[in-house]
């Protein structure tokens, strides 16, 4: 399959005695991604979620790679697009026009699912792999900065001052997380899948950055211009909402979270730098040690660093917002 570059996928159909053929997908970590995440977990959300919002199902996991080259899962194909079949894009997301019929029938459910998996009772869920963070309200974003620091000092390709500026502001400005929540860390228009004709969303994909922690994170990631559009003068975050405060009013009525908008504004400092590391860190190191079957696609995304640097800069100058 193509698509993204974190997982090697492929589709295979399997048919047992006496029973009706159906298809898979097998997803399988490559020797090096733009993301490192675990199949265990992304096997536990996936179950956990089943029924709640609309997931592939997960019916096998290798969580040790003890039978494929490296850790796999396999889960139900499931039918749907990501993106209406007139428009001709490569990269999932980005630059998505899902038009106004689909928007409009797309919107309610996308504000939904983000309700419930922000709801979601997960400490009543077996989320073996995943711990929680409860000693201290800052420990969640904590836990978050440290792992993302991690990666970017340990495979840094080019030392960028911004980026040491924001990772300094991040550590010094962690807000207090009220209520941990589960959040599912790339939420946004091309990681759903949906039927063209009706606009019935059959499954929400990407859970593989899910993690525990404060649910502003989602909003700042969505409401990033990168997975937006700009028609006639109009900001469309992920091509569903007219800019943020359009999405921040509908996902307080739909979910009953207050949105607070200095930590909104702390997250999109946190998303632009977790983009920067993502894109030109992680996948640029990737592509140079051809460790990647999407060698061509991580180099494309490396180019999209100075965005992300100067998004970065902007929001710093911006200062804390009240």
């Amino acid at each position: 399959m193509g698509g993204g570059a974190s997982k090697e996928q492929f589709i295979f159909t399997l048919a047992a005695p006496g029973e009706a053929a159906r298809r898979y997908v097998l997803r399988m970590d490559p020797l090096e991604a733009i993301t490192e995440t675990s199949r265990a977990r992304e096997y536990e959300i996936l179950n956990a979620f089943e029924g709640v919002v609309p997931v592939p199902k997960p019916v096998w996991i290798d969580a040790e790679g003890e039978i494929f080259p490296r850790p796999a899962m396999i889960m139900e194909l499931v039918s749907g697009v990501t993106k209406p079949s007139t428009i001709d894009l490569s990269v999932t997301g980005l630059g998505t026009v899902l038009g106004d019929r689909l928007r409009r029938i797309i919107r309610p459910q996308y504000l939904d699912m983000l309700a419930k998996v922000h709801n979601f009772d997960w400490q009543s869920a077996n989320l073996r792999s995943f711990t929680a963070p409860t000693a201290d309200p800052k420990q969640p974003t904590r836990w978050l900065i440290n792992f993302w620091k991690e990666l970017l000092e340990q495979d840094v390709v080019a030392h960028e001052p911004v980026v040491r500026v924001a990772t300094q502001w991040l550590e010094e400005n962690i807000p207090d997380c009220d209520r941990v929540s589960v959040v599912h860390g790339d939420f946004r228009t091309g990681n759903y899948l949906f039927d063209e004709e009706t606009g019935h969303v059959t499954a929400l994909l990407d859970w593989e950055m899910c993690y525990l922690g404060d649910y502003h994170a989602d909003f700042a990631w969505l409401l990033q211009p990168v997975f937006g559009t700009h028609i006639e003068g109009v900001f469309r975050a992920s091509d569903i909402f007219e800019g943020e405060e359009d999405f921040i009013a509908a996902y307080e009525a739909a979910s009953g979270n207050l949105v607070n908008r200095k930590k909104l504004h702390y997250f999109k400092v946190f998303n632009f730098w977790k983009s920067y590391i993502l894109v030109s860190v992680l996948g640029m190191r990737a592509a140079i040690e051809q460790h990647n079957h999407q060698d061509v696609l991580l180099t494309f995304l490396a180019a999209t660093g100075p965005m992300h640097i100067a998004a970065l800069a902007h929001q710093l100058s911006i200062g804390d917002m009240q």
